[in-house]
């Protein structure tokens, strides 16, 4: 069965804290070959995370 886009989304948010089961990258990885809008949000929540571990990364080597 082909995840939703709400599920995709989820799932890419997900992935970021946890690593996903085999039967969750299967389901995202086919819905992400043919969905430009979840791959995009994909993108947008990886450049996120690594913005908010340099400013992390940035505040201990500030003292903060």
């Amino acid at each position: 069965m082909m995840l939703s886009c709400e599920q995709a989304s989820k799932l890419l948010s997900e992935a970021q804290e946890r690593p996903l089961k085999l039967t969750e990258r299967a389901g995202l990885t086919m819905h992400l070959a043919m969905c430009q809008g979840c791959r995009e949000f994909g993108r947008q929540v990886s450049s996120l995370r690594d913005l908010i571990r340099r400013s992390e990364d940035h505040d201990d080597t500030q003292g903060k």
